[in-house]
């Protein structure tokens, strides 16, 4: 086991997120270079307008980029290790504070894994970074956000698993942001080798509960034969605005799942692209989004069927309280000759005020013959029903809410092949909805 730590008792004045560009130190230039493009096509690309079919119900005003700074060091002399609680097994785990690597501990890798920070990788795996990093084009609406992330990129997490390597303990990975009105920019980028399998759990957390940008990106890319678990646990602060980001490439008999919790946040846009680009391949997309006071989730999805006997499944299930909303938009697409594929999208809305309010906008294209295609969404509320078989059984009314809620959000949850997985993250959501 090697663990290294990285003191973070350096205040560093943080400028302006929208001026004073400069490319971030560190990177080889072929980054730099895309930095420059990225800052030039941020500030060339209009803000969104509720007349872009992209963010069709979104709350626009929410999204006032002018507050924030980019991030320094944080002050004082915190110990992220005793505050970056998560699973009790890992095979390593790495921890940023304010974008910035302050520690690193590796504890049972096989050989040939390569598990490192984005900016050495780019150096020293240049071939295979430069053939996956941000190489999807941004459909979903987000691109000039997107564009800022790479513009304000200072680092990442590069995770390479070699052909035929499994992994089977999980690769942990905790985002920390500290101070007010600081902006980060997570950046996650995994590549299973031929026939690989690995799992990756990653936490996006607030230090101290203040207002924040979060702009994440994430690229994942899973080879012929390959499996990959990626699982998020987003509780930011309450006031953080966020944007996450996700790009999944699965090859011929791979098979990618993927699993949000959404705990915390005011306004959060998710954009989740997932190609299906070799046959047999299968895609898992789940989120779980307990909303409270006036929480915005904004669920943009696409699952492509680029090649022919291809699988995917979607299920999103929101469960929203007081004044909280949530958006989604789906698109199901079966490109020409993506003959015999399963295709099923779903989102779920359980409505715990009459103040709470979803939409859901699920779609098809199909391009092709012989496929299985579903899509569909359901809204409504607490059946009373279930809250009088409860209280009948001596559970006061507000526990029986609870209770019901957690096995609502709870049908995402089963769908995870690790049960530590799904017990850490039933607890989490436990600990938000009481």
């Amino acid at each position: 086991m090697s663990s290294t730590l990285i003191p973070t008792d350096v205040v560093v004045q943080a400028p302006s997120l929208l001026s004073d560009y400069s490319t971030s130190p560190g990177w080889p230039d072929w980054i730099q270079e895309m930095q420059q493009a990225a800052a030039a096509t941020f500030h060339s690309l209009p803000m969104p307008t509720r007349r872009d079919e992209a963010w069709r119900f979104s709350d626009l005003k929410r999204i006032d980029l002018s507050p924030y700074v980019n991030s320094g060091f944080p002050g004082g002399s915190c110990d992220w290790q005793a505050r970056s609680l998560g699973l009790d097994s890992v095979a390593a785990r790495f921890i940023y504070a304010n974008d910035e690597l302050v520690s690193r501990e590796v504890i049972d890798l096989p050989p040939g894994v390569v598990l490192q920070p984005l900016g050495q990788a780019a150096v020293e795996h240049e071939a295979v970074v430069r053939e996956h990093f941000m190489r999807e084009q941004v459909r979903l609406g987000s691109a000039k956000f997107a564009a800022l992330h790479l513009a304000r990129l200072a680092t990442g997490t590069f995770l390479h698993i070699p052909k035929n390597v499994r992994i089977d303990a999980p690769i942990e990975i905790f985002h920390w942001v500290e101070g007010e009105n600081v902006a980060v920019f997570p950046h996650t980028l995994i590549v299973c080798g031929e026939n690989s399998q690995a799992t990756v759990v990653e936490h996006f957390l607030s230090a101290d509960g203040q207002p924040a940008l979060a702009c994440a990106v994430n690229d994942l890319h899973v080879g012929r034969g390959a499996s990959l678990t990626y699982v998020t646990r987003q509780e930011w602060s309450r006031d953080t605005l966020c944007f996450h980001l996700n790009a999944t490439r699965v090859a011929r008999d791979a098979s990618a799942l993927a699993l949000q919790a959404n705990l915390g946040g005011a306004y959060v846009r998710t954009e989740n692209l997932s190609r299906l680009l070799g046959e047999g391949g299968r895609s898992d997309m789940l989120a779980v989004s307990p909303g409270s006071g006036d929480q915005f989730f904004d669920q943009r999805t696409f699952q492509e069927h680029a090649a022919p006997h291809t699988t995917s499944d979607l299920l999103f299930v929101n469960a929203l309280d007081d004044r909280s909303r949530s958006v989604f938009s789906g698109l199901i697409r079966a490109d020409e000759g993506a003959h015999f594929i399963d295709a099923y999208q779903k989102a779920r809305n359980l409505l715990l005020s009459p103040q709470a309010e979803a939409d859901s906008l699920p779609g098809l294209e199909i391009q092709a013959d012989r496929v299985k295609c579903t899509h569909g969404a359901t809204t409504g509320a607490i059946d009373p029903e279930q809250i009088f078989y409860l209280l009948a059984r001596g559970i006061a009314p507000r526990e029986a809410r609870r209770l019901i809620t957690l096995g609502f959000l709870g049908d995402a949850l089963k769908r995870l092949p690790s049960d530590a997985i799904r017990m850490f993250l039933d607890e989490a959501i436990a600990r938000r909805l009481a």
